[in-house]
């Protein structure tokens, strides 16, 4: 069971794994075990094998899509971490990452940055909006490489929403900028271990520090004290009355996940990939049990 849900996890977005791979995303910590029931998959013709990358689907451009992609992820590497460098440098930002399809190690021409991004208490909104604003007027709002849609604060790090796809956002991010806060981060979200026991720990050993720039810390000088407190609670609110405007199609328990909006935490996740992707696993997990009248034990996705 755990092979299969990993390899139709990723198919989902039609991503192709190793069986090293198959074997450190799943939750069996027996390799034999894994490799028994990649063969089992093969045999019933549930999986297919394209020169050792493993897929639900018989198409082998997708190998393809993949190597391509991979090949323009490392390429595109050295300028995400220089824009992580430029968001470390901004007020109040305490740690930088990133996430998305590049962190996984993939990237086409549809691709962008994903930044996920820690910050001081109580000035969360004060950072989002100043990074947005440059994104706005000195990037022409081009969101190709500086996607900055999720932040949280230092005083609240757990991830409340605590199931695979989250576990496997937090088990592939790629820390650039500050290490002490990372490792705080990764503490306070240690129940995601148990989803990838067999994935080695995130690389911390490369996590730089940068010195803030002379106008950020004046900026951090201006909203000292309950002054830049105030301030920021005021940004939360009309960022979150416009959002509010914008998305109501959403449903509002799907808004409150995709578009959060609270002291300690901004998301800004409008297509609810979370959502999209935990029910498309589960419907997609039962109807291949079902069709192949697999005899796993009776567990959900």
């Amino acid at each position: 069971m755990s092979a299969l849900k990993t390899i139709l996890y990723f198919s989902l977005f039609k991503y192709p794994l190793t069986r090293t791979e198959i074997f450190q995303f799943s939750d069996n910590k027996d390799q034999k075990a894994i490799d028994n029931e990649i063969d089992l998959l093969l045999d019933k013709g549930v999986i297919f094998n394209f020169d050792g990358f493993y897929i639900d689907v018989n198409d082998s451009d997708r190998i393809e899509r993949r190597l391509k992609g991979n090949e323009m992820a490392r390429n595109i590497m050295p300028k995400a971490v220089k824009v992580s460098r430029k968001i470390a440098k901004f007020p109040y930002v305490k740690s930088v990452c990133l996430s998305g399809a590049l962190s996984k190690g993939f990237y086409d021409d549809d691709g962008d940055f994903d930044f996920f991004i820690i910050t001081k208490p109580n000035r969360l909104w004060i950072a989002r909006t100043l990074l947005v604003l440059y994104k706005k007027i000195f990037l022409l709002n081009s969101k190709k490489y500086f996607c900055v849609n999720y932040f949280i604060s230092t005083d609240k790090l757990e991830i409340t929403e605590q199931n695979l796809f989250t576990a496997t956002e937090i088990a592939t991010l790629i820390p650039l900028y500050g290490k002490d806060t990372f490792e705080a981060f990764l503490e306070a979200n240690s129940w995601a271990s148990p989803y990838f026991p067999n994935k080695p720990a995130t690389k911390i050993s490369t996590i730089r520090d940068t010195e803030k720039s002379g106008l950020s810390k004046m900026i951090q000088t201006i909203f000292k004290g309950s002054f830049g407190a105030r301030t920021d609670q005021f940004l939360q609110k009309v960022t979150l009355k416009k959002w509010i405007k914008k998305f109501n199609h959403l449903a509002k328990e799907d808004f409150d996940i995709a578009m959060k909006s609270t002291r300690h935490v901004s998301k800004h996740h409008p297509q609810n990939y979370q959502n999209k992707v935990i029910t498309r696993l589960s419907e997609r997990y039962n109807e291949v049990i079902e069709q192949y009248n697999l005899k796993y034990p009776e567990e959900h996705a």
